[in-house]
């Protein structure tokens, strides 16, 4: 039988191991499409990219099966561009910009759900910005469009909010530039007319229990496969673990079906994963949706393959080829499953950075773990790409276990394990409270 060639537009080596425990892996060849660095570091050139992306797949002497990405802006802008040139399948490019643009997202959301912020543009080029009328402090203050929460701030008064915007001037134009080549692609509606893609966005600020909503839109049906919870760092806003599946009770899973379903038909994706992020707050019993992602999120593939057996990843490739994209429940080895992020609030250099064949080790000896190194041995933490405002990420650890102290347990080791050690030159440098 012939095999079925998929073209993975930055693809790892940690999601190559990943990608081949999906059913069927043995009748296909996954083949890299650009590297992360070509379509992250810096600011990038989406019309380069795409000529690039071109050259390779018109050099290659066989069928172009499909074309798929597991990233943000331009990995996900890229794919349904590519596809809609080879003839591949995907969601159109609308739908997934829709989704990316923060502003045009909740223009969407709101004319057809109540659960969302107050929200509204911020005027970055007046002399004292203020805040949009309507939309009270504590605020968070984000681009239109951003890399894993960078240039995301909360703030709590006019002070930190006239600080805020003065550091999103400064590097809105990385990302925003190269959105803006998109944005001139299409037919956009009225309300985002002059908006462009080097805007901010203030939205108050939400509280509760974060959530994460996995799933898929195939043939027009909406369908969720897995809610997770999202798990912060104490008095911080970045994420210490993803776990899944949900705590939230039945009531309140149905209602997050009910809204994300509403929303993904009004954008109107097709033949494609999204995950959808959301507060929950017990004590008001309200849904806040916070942001939608026109992607399926590689950092849980691990935590679907751990509960229902199949990494979530099964979903992106089968909907690309018109196959069922269904997933399995709760078919995996373990109970739940986590992502931990072993964090550093403060810049430093990287030392004693554990090898290929120590983290290896580690695995062996702690069932039910993997685990991915972000620094290299002498690296600067703030050389590292793609970190929130108040944090740098240093480790990521995936778990399986039978109940959250077992996953715990499994983290604490490989933390200890991993032995990293810091040069720390900046004494709180990143400490900065979510206001």
């Amino acid at each position: 039988m012939q095999r079925k060639n998929i073209f993975v537009l930055g693809m790892d080596e940690g999601n190559l191991r990943t990608l081949h425990t999906v059913p069927d892996a043995d009748t296909y060849v996954f083949h890299p499409l650009l590297t992360i660095e070509e379509l992250q570091v810096g600011e990038v050139s989406v019309a380069d990219l795409l000529e690039k992306a071109k050259d390779i797949l018109d050099a290659f002497d066989g069928s172009i099966d499909a074309i798929v990405g597991y990233w943000d802006f331009p990995v996900s802008t890229l794919v349904p561009m590519l596809s809609e040139h080879y003839g591949t399948r995907s969601t159109g490019l609308k739908s997934v910009v829709t989704c990316e643009h923060k502003y045009w997202s909740r223009l969407e959301q709101q004319k057809v759900i109540e659960e969302h912020p107050r929200f509204g543009r911020v005027d970055m080029e007046a002399d004292e910005p203020r805040p949009p009328e309507g939309v009270r402090f504590p605020m968070w203050l984000k681009p239109a469009l951003s890399y894993s929460s960078e240039l995301a701030f909360g703030v709590g008064n006019q002070q930190e909010f006239r600080e805020a915007v003065e550091e999103i001037r400064k590097g809105v134009a990385r990302v925003g530039r190269p959105f803006e080549y998109i944005l001139e692609r299409l037919d956009l509606p009225e309300e985002m007319a002059g908006v462009g893609g080097q805007v901010c966005l203030a939205e108050e600020a939400l509280s509760g229990v974060q959530v994460a909503v996995e799933g898929y839109v195939h043939n027009g049906e909406v369908t969720v496969y897995g809610i997770l919870d999202s798990i912060n760092y104490p008095d911080s806003s970045s994420f210490l673990r993803h776990q899944y599946p949900s705590a939230l009770p039945e009531p309140v899973v149905r209602r997050l079906h009910d809204v994300s379903a509403r929303v993904m038909r009004q954008i109107g994706m097709d033949s494609a994963t999204f995950s959808i992020e959301y507060f929950y707050d017990p004590q008001k019993d309200a849904i806040n949706l916070l942001e939608i992602n026109p992607r399926h999120s590689q950092s849980h593939a691990e935590l679907f393959e751990y509960v229902d057996g199949v990494p979530n990843h099964h979903c992106m490739i089968s909907l690309a080829l018109d196959k069922d994209p269904s997933l399995p429940h709760r078919a995996g080895p373990y109970a739940m499953a986590a992502k931990w992020y072993h964090r550093w609030f403060a810049d430093g250099a990287a030392h004693r950075v554990p090898s290929r064949e120590d983290i290896e080790r580690i695995e062996r000896e702690i069932p039910g773990v993997r685990v991915d190194v972000v620094p290299e041995e002498g690296q600067r933490l703030s050389d590292t790409p793609q970190q929130d405002s108040y944090s740098y990420e240093i480790a990521h650890i995936f778990t399986g276990g039978d109940s959250e102290e077992d996953m715990r347990s499994k983290y604490d080791r490989c933390v200890a394990a991993l032995g990293l050690v810091f040069d720390e030159t900046t004494p709180g440098g990143r400490d900065r409270k979510n206001s």
